[in-house]
């Protein structure tokens, strides 16, 4: 839960996977995972994984908002890293759309003009996977065509038609269906979204790295075991991907619960970050939701995957598991903070990724959270529920009691200094 955030200090407080109970994740993704060797690089595998698997669930959708539109699984993310800081990994994703690229083309090229990238993905359908793990080699583009660039990956989020108009003839795109997975510098993102009121910054997952690491030994070996990971689970994919594509469109839902749950979480969780951050940030959280439903719609086709497709009755949604709603809602909640980091890097315009990020003031508000005597299992209890891991919350406590804002009255209890 959101309720109550405080100040981030550093990478520790942005971590996503370190807050998933691993097991209940689906094995491909467990496996994705298991290659990274730090915490930054796991957060950077999970989103890659689901970025690029997004790419590979055709046909399904879920019905959102009042007029009941469509959305399709599809999402689009941006590493936002320094050199040196793991984000390399996300490559290991790529791995695993090209088994299906190589039977069913689905990449398309963002080293590319806006006319060719409009064309390819026109040639497919509307349907396709971009991604650039070199920032560089898209700046170049971008800076002739970063607006018409922003303007066209906005419409495709929403699925809304595309259309280009030339001397030579006009076409459309009318429901493109593109994921997405860039890579890149600060500079490099800042040319895609200028402002945080550019209606591209709502629709584009962010993820913020701020860690660098020393060299990997590990990097100079050869283990073929890992290597072989992406194209193993980029087989399931495939025949999930065949197996919706002979199925036609199928919908998919929450449950009522569920959708009750994820309107309450808006309405009194998300509050909070646009209190915090202003109005600016309020498209990101109320998208966050769509992006939620989006999370849990690629977890529930890769639990079953390719089985999800062979349910005899296609008019009956298929709903999703309490499991995977719970793990789509804490990685939309730590996205969330994600969002906040690269949104107060846009507000305060830097230069570069630092290591100093603090969009929110979370230790200090769940500090006046707690009640004045309180002991180690509330304070926990607490934490958890806000999203912050008990190691955390334990190294918070003794700082406040170092500070002189909290004493020890026996073991396991505490009371605040008034």
């Amino acid at each position: 839960m959101l309720t109550n955030l405080n100040s981030m200090e550093g990478q520790e407080d942005l971590r996503i996977v370190e807050h998933l109970d691993m097991q209940k994740l689906p094995e491909s993704v467990q496996q994705m995972i298991s290659l990274a060797s730090t915490p930054e690089e796991q957060d950077i595998i999970l989103m890659a994984t689901l970025a690029a698997a997004s790419a590979c669930v055709p046909n399904l959708y879920f019905r959102y908002g009042p007029t009941g539109k469509k959305y399709y699984a599809n999402l689009q993310c941006f590493i936002l890293a320094a050199a040196a800081s793991g984000k390399g990994i996300a490559n290991q994703a790529l791995e695993m759309v090209r088994v299906i690229d190589e039977q069913y083309p689905l990449l398309v090229a963002g080293d590319s003009t806006l006319a060719a990238w409009y064309k390819a993905l026109e040639e497919r359908g509307g349907c396709g996977y971009m991604h650039e793990s070199e920032g560089s080699v898209i700046t170049d583009i971008w800076k002739t065509s970063a607006a018409n660039y922003n303007t066209a990956l906005r419409k495709a989020a929403e699925h809304e038609a595309i259309s280009r108009n030339r001397c030579t003839g006009s076409s459309e795109i009318k429901n493109p269906r593109l994921s997405m997975l860039l890579t890149g510098t600060f500079g490099q993102y800042k040319a895609l979204v200028p402002s945080v009121e550019n209606g591209y910054f709502s629709r584009l997952l962010t993820v913020v790295i701020c860690d660098t690491h020393p060299f990997d030994k590990r990097y100079v070996s050869s283990k073929g075991g890992q290597s072989a990971i992406p194209r193993i689970v980029g087989q399931r994919l495939l025949r999930t991907y065949e197996s919706l594509m002979n199925v036609g469109e199928r919908e998919w839902s929450l449950t009522e619960a569920q959708k009750e749950r994820l309107g309450e979480h808006l309405e009194t969780e998300y509050g909070t970050l646009i209190g915090l951050l202003g109005d600016n940030f309020h498209s990101a959280v109320v998208r966050m939701a769509v992006q939620i439903e989006r999370i849990a719609m690629i977890l529930t086709t890769m639990r079953q995957s390719p089985s999800i497709s062979s349910e005899s009755n296609s008019d009956t949604p298929i709903f999703c598991s309490d499991s995977d709603y719970t793990t789509a809602e804490l990685i939309g909640n730590r996205l969330l903070l994600h969002m906040a980091a690269a949104y107060r890097l846009i507000d305060g315009d830097k230069q570069d990724v630092v290591p100093e990020i603090k969009p929110l003031d979370q230790r200090r508000i769940l500090f006046e959270q707690l009640k004045l005597e309180y002991s180690n299992r509330e304070l926990i209890s607490e934490a958890l529920s806000q999203g912050v891991s008990r190691a955390t919350i334990l190294r918070w406590n003794e700082r406040w009691i170092e500070e002189g804002l909290v004493m020890r009255t026996h073991h396991g209890l505490y009371k605040k200094v008034a």
